[in-house]
């Protein structure tokens, strides 16, 4: 299923505008380490910016970045931004989470210089990518007016969100009161919680309890679309269930597309790709106004 998900992409670069990137742009430096995103323009601008995290099962790496996945959004005119975070097993979710944040103040303290608009940027991801877009979305704030770096002043806010067969709710994963942290396929995440197989289950509890994007659900979270396959053996369907409702409880604008046999793959993604194109265009702005 990748290899059709490249081949598809592979045709539509063949046949789309030319593209610019610069690599390694540095959204953030902290403990001797730089964090850095490559960011693709377009031939012709419309002035709305995509932040993509690159990531799944909360790693990151500067290989996974997609030129052809940018392609799909530069041939509409947005500019993208994919974003490389700090992996576990060596971060967690806790500080994985304020690096992602920074990235977006980033983007944002140089809307001008990308030409795009401060209030028309939008986040996405897939699977850990999707996690971390809601978290954004949940989390976002207006920055710090005392803050002594001036990108630290900049809101982290997103002001439309796609997230792709995400997690959303950890402490009840796939039923009510099955906490994700006691399923045996869901060790391999384990470190990005920063837990054990031996964590007693009321700390598991708490952990997952305050990395679920579903606890971030309130009336002006961003407009969110969610992505996800009817055949996802990983991340349950019922996760996004859950948040569509969530949604729809707060009042906050939403829509779940279920892609018929989707896994957790490109299957699911390329199903979804048209409604995330068309929800950032209707959702971020063409203006300041």
């Amino acid at each position: 299923m990748r290899r059709m998900f490249i081949a598809v992409l592979a045709l539509a670069t063949v046949l789309s505008q030319a593209q610019t990137r610069v690599k390694d742009v540095i959204y953030l430096k902290q403990g001797g380490c730089a964090y850095t995103m490559d960011v693709f323009t377009p031939k012709t601008s419309n002035h709305k910016a995509i932040v993509w995290m690159v990531s799944g099962g909360w790693f990151s790496n500067h290989q996974d970045i997609n030129p052809m996945l940018a392609t799909a959004f530069t041939d509409k005119g947005f500019t993208v931004f994919q974003v490389v975070h700090g992996s576990q097993p060596k971060y967690t979710i806790p500080e994985i989470v304020p690096q992602v944040r920074r990235a977006m103040r980033f983007v944002r303290a140089n809307a001008a210089t990308y030409d795009v608009l401060p209030n028309a940027i939008g986040v996405t991801g897939a699977s850990a990518g999707g996690h971390l877009s809601l978290e954004i979305g949940g989390l976002g704030d207006d920055g710090d007016p005392n803050a002594k770096d001036p990108i630290d002043r900049e809101s982290s806010r997103a002001d439309a969100v796609v997230a792709f067969m995400p997690p959303t709710d950890f402490e009840n994963w796939g039923k009510d009161g099955i906490t994700a942290l006691e399923v045996p396929n869901m060790g391999v995440y384990f470190p990005a919680f920063g837990v054990t197989g031996q964590t007693p289950k009321d700390v598991a509890h708490k952990i997952g309890h305050d990395v679920s994007p579903i606890n971030l659900v309130k009336k002006g979270f961003p407009p969110t679309l969610i992505v996800h396959g009817d055949k996802d053996p990983l991340v349950p369907l019922q996760q996004s269930q859950k948040m569509d409702a969530a949604f729809e409880a707060a009042g906050v604008v939403h829509k779940l597309v279920i892609v018929p046999g989707g896994a957790h793959n490109t299957v699911t993604v390329l199903g979804g790709f048209a409604a995330t194109l068309e929800w950032f265009s209707t959702h971020l702005p063409s203006s300041k106004g």
